[in-house]
């Protein structure tokens, strides 16, 4: 009876630590959950302010009978306007870009743009009849949103700066527009979608000879058919191969970032981490449909304002050599080609202070007056070359070359 008395006390005893440690927890718990809320309280508070002389605005508009959600960030007020065209399409960015669109607002007034049926424009969608996506329709979007921007800001022109998907959609819009715009900047410039994926099946073969679990994957590709399947067996091969967007740690925090997003409420935060859905249903079907392929870039390279790319030299998510081989076929008024070296689809996202100071340096060179004589500049990791020019010292520091970005440049005249 006494062992037994002793057993039932002992279990007593561990019952009760056991309550004691989840109370602790618990209340641990809600401590942090208290402290974690009022610092997103406080640093959106922050993060919302507006700058002195400069703008801070979230809106929504309508753009043909689409609600969709627009940021217009900018420390001067003055500045010249960029149209920022984000990835996918449908894969917005603004639960976290702020931290490196704002890297530049010194120089720009930034217009994030959740596009179409993404982002913070998914939202003002539900329980909407869904809408054809034909490739008329996206170019009237930008023709429209770029025309509010316009009337708004009371500007004549402003700048478009595209990422992925969006440097195929910037493209199109400068080709179609070009009244509309200063200059466009591509970043993970794609060319054609086809051809693109093409282009990554040989590679990833290559990556994978002699890796058995690899060539099962890559034997699942099928081109032909860019469904959800085969993007996420494209992410996993990106991933096993280290050629994923992220294969490199950003430099800077990106779970603080969304965090402490200015722009997204808390439940808009919760989704935004937890929920699956990236690309929807209906963009699939675009992407696989004939009006998406109107979009390709082939034989499409008279640009009359000037074109700038920024591209990785381990991008096979838009392959950074078909892009290079565009490049060198595009004429047009100024065009520059940066490559940021062992540098995935990443950029801007993952080394945030290179990329700044190249959009920097950008639009330095924009508002250079020498570049209206005519120029061709080569530069490269030895050596920088000066043709026929009239450039001055200080332009010549701006465009000499640094140890990890590759620059290619072609200026003609106006």
């Amino acid at each position: 009876m006494a062992n037994k008395s002793q057993e039932g006390k002992k279990k007593k005893s561990i019952l009760s630590i056991f309550t004691k440690i989840l109370k602790w927890i618990g209340i641990l718990l809600v401590l942090f959950t208290c402290i974690l809320l009022t610092a997103r309280v406080i640093v959106r508070a922050i993060a919302n302010k507006v700058p002195e002389g400069g703008i801070n605005e979230s809106m929504v508009i309508d753009v043909n009978h689409s609600k969709q959600w627009i940021n217009i960030y900018g420390q001067d007020i003055h500045n010249p306007v960029i149209l920022y065209l984000h990835g996918g399409p449908g894969s917005a960015t603004s639960n976290f870009d702020y931290k490196f669109l704002r890297k530049w607002s010194d120089i720009y007034t930034i217009v994030t743009w959740d596009q179409r049926d993404s982002g913070l424009s998914r939202k003002e969608k539900e329980g909407k009849e869904d809408i054809p996506y034909t490739y008329d329709l996206f170019i009237n979007d930008g023709k429209e949103i770029t025309k509010y921007l316009l009337d708004y800001l009371h500007k004549d022109k402003i700048s478009l700066f595209g990422h992925s998907w969006g440097t195929y959609y910037g493209a199109n819009l400068s080709l179609n527009f070009p009244e509309y715009y200063n200059y466009f900047i591509g970043a993970g410039q794609l060319v054609d979608a086809k051809q693109n994926e093409i282009a990554f099946i040989e590679a990833a073969k290559n990556w994978a000879k002699g890796d058995k679990e690899g060539e099962e994957l890559v034997s699942k590709l099928d081109s032909s058919i860019l469904d959800a399947e085969y993007m996420v067996t494209k992410d996993k091969i990106e991933k096993r191969y280290n050629y994923d967007a992220f294969a490199e740690s950003p430099d800077y925090n990106t779970l603080f970032a969304v965090l402490f997003n200015p722009y997204y409420s808390l439940w808009d935060t919760l989704k935004s981490l937890f929920s699956e859905e990236d690309i929807t249903t209906e963009y699939y079907g675009f992407i696989n449909s004939s009006e998406f392929e109107r979009f390709s870039l082939f034989n499409r390279t008279e640009y009359e304002i000037p074109f700038y790319n920024i591209n990785g030299d381990r991008d096979y998510t838009t392959n950074y050599e078909m892009a290079k081989e565009y490049f060198d076929q595009v004429k047009a008024p100024r065009k520059k080609l940066y490559t940021m070296e062992n540098m995935t689809h990443g950029l801007m996202a993952v080394r945030s202070g290179e990329f700044s100071d190249l959009m920097h340096e950008i639009a330095k060179l924009e508002q250079t007056s020498s570049f209206t004589t005519n120029i061709t500049i080569t530069i490269d990791n030895t050596n920088t070359t000066f043709t026929n020019s009239t450039i001055n010292s200080d332009e010549k520091d701006t465009l000499s070359n640094n140890s990890a970005t590759k620059n290619s440049t072609t200026i003609v005249p106006n």
